[in-house]
């Protein structure tokens, strides 16, 4: 399974944002900008909130094994994989959708003297950050889950 690259989040969100912005643009100009809904940084932050969980549960769980603890419960290799395949869905999800209400949100930052436009750069605001905290979350579940490197080189093998 290849690693998230950051590069590729942060291009999915810059590119999402331009798309966006200049598609608020081009809506406000022709009719009423569609709004940006409450609910989407809390369904961000609640996906965030999930993952970090699922984070701290299996690096429990592996400490707990590693350490050699009386009943301890291992995590299965399928279960880690599908956490971490979970994750690398939510946040390349999160940076598209970051960019969306990013975009959206500079477009909206020209008209903050009206306080309903003022109330959609906030939420669109809080959507960027809670999507931020979804890519956090799924790097941090990646980084929990990822196998320790072979090295050919062990105790008893000679550098050459």
């Amino acid at each position: 399974m290849k690693q998230l690259r950051l590069k590729v989040l942060a291009g999915l969100f810059l590119a999402a944002g331009i798309i966006s912005w200049g598609a608020a643009r081009l809506w406000d100009a022709v009719g009423t900008l569609p709004s940006v809904p409450i609910a989407a940084p809390i369904v961000l932050a609640v996906i965030a909130a999930v993952l970090t969980a699922t984070a701290l549960s299996i690096r429990a769980r592996l400490k707990a094994q590693r350490e050699r603890r009386p009943g301890a419960k291992g995590v299965e290799p399928l279960m880690a994989a599908r956490a971490v395949v979970f994750g690398q869905a939510s946040a390349l999800v999160a940076a598209l959708v970051a960019g969306m209400y990013g975009g959206t949100g500079v477009f909206l930052l020209g008209s903050l003297d009206v306080p309903a436009r003022r109330d959609q750069a906030l939420y669109a605001a809080f959507s960027v950050a809670a999507g931020i905290a979804v890519i956090a979350a799924a790097l941090f579940l990646e980084r929990v889950c990822k196998l320790p490197e072979d090295n050919d080189e062990g105790p008893g093998k000679a550098r050459v």
